[in-house]
């Protein structure tokens, strides 16, 4: 048997387990070592045979018996080795890794806060599925009134429905609280629409601000805004145009000076030179008795997050805002 004696030094020198595996193919296989000399008793004399194959099965167990022992000590070997290649050192500084940041319009959200936080307005917030009476009834918008059908309105049962603006929390803020009142609602709303100036949710900031008869003016309001936008969107012109609301009286469109053209006229402002950008105006009287307020004043405004977002990072279409694009947020960084 001294052709299976040599097996067993060419296991002890095998360095991989594919060399280990190769002897075992080349000892165990169908047409290895083994299997030939078992053919080969065929040949021996009949009283020779069964000692021949006492002799080939011990040699056979010995032989499984090596490799197993020899693979674990390889295996081991080798993983030690890739421990060591791959070891980390932790005292190391670590790769540097690029830094998230925020939505632009988170960010445009939390500066329009700032500004007004600097202001001593309080900041509330509150639910975004309303009821019929806070949305729309204590704001001088009853059932018949035709400026429903402008908001697009997403209904639930019973009266309920998805807020269409966050002056319900002004409403509520009125109705649980005393004047004076001083107060920002932050927060997303939403309406059926969807186009390149409107998404179905959006983001509003509205304001109010009551305080006894005679204490508040439009005068006031106009102070602040103006000084608002220029806080946002640095040296512009600011005018102030009739409009109506159902919640104001009087109402006002605010504009600043384009600022893509500086107020020369383009294509964004519709050759103009003036871009909207907020509404305003003195409460109504009628917000006032639903929420069974008496010899007060005060004034609201209201804007579109995404649309000082756009003017300000020069971004032409509302939707790519919300489309998860790698390339543009990137840029915000």
């Amino acid at each position: 048997m001294s052709i299976l004696k040599q097996w067993y030094d060419a296991i002890q020198e095998a360095r991989s387990v594919e060399k280990i595996e190769e002897i075992r193919i080349s000892v165990f296989g169908k047409k290895g070592v083994l299997a030939a000399e078992f053919a080969r008793m065929k040949e021996a004399p009949d009283e020779e045979k069964a000692k021949i194959a006492q002799e080939l099965n011990i040699h056979k167990n010995a032989l499984m018996n090596e490799l197993a022992a020899r693979k674990i000590v390889l295996q081991t070997l080798e993983l030690q080795e890739k421990m060591r290649a791959e070891a980390i050192d932790v005292t190391m500084f670590g790769a540097s890794s690029q830094a998230g940041a925020l939505h632009p319009v988170m960010q445009t959200m939390d500066r329009i806060v700032e500004y007004f936080s600097s202001m001593n307005f309080a900041v509330k917030t509150g639910t975004m599925v309303e009821d019929d009476f806070n949305n729309f009834e204590a704001l001088n918008l009853p059932k018949y009134h035709p400026a429903r059908d402008m908001q697009d309105t997403f209904y639930f049962k019973d009266e309920m429905l998805l807020r269409t603006h966050t002056s319900p929390v002004q409403i509520r803020t009125m109705m649980s609280s005393k004047p004076p009142i001083r107060m920002i609602a932050p927060g997303a709303v939403f309406r059926r629409d969807y186009d390149i100036t409107h998404t179905p949710m959006f983001h509003q900031v509205e304001g109010l601000l009551v305080d006894k008869e005679g204490k508040v003016s439009f005068a006031n309001l106009k102070f602040i805004l103006e000084d608002f936008l220029k806080y946002m969107f640095g040296d512009v012109q600011v005018r102030f145009r009739p409009s109506f609301f159902p919640f104001t009286e009087p109402s006002a469109e605010v504009d600043i000076s384009c600022v893509f053209c500086h107020g020369e006229g383009c294509r964004v402002c519709s050759k103009t030179g003036w871009l909207e950008v907020l509404g305003c105006g003195i409460v109504d009287p009628n917000v006032f008795a639903a929420v069974k307020y008496e010899n007060v004043s005060g004034y609201a405004f209201g804007l579109g997050v995404e649309r000082f977002a756009m003017l300000i990072h020069q971004i032409g279409d509302l939707r790519s805002l919300f489309e998860g694009d790698i390339k543009l947020l990137e840029q915000f960084r």
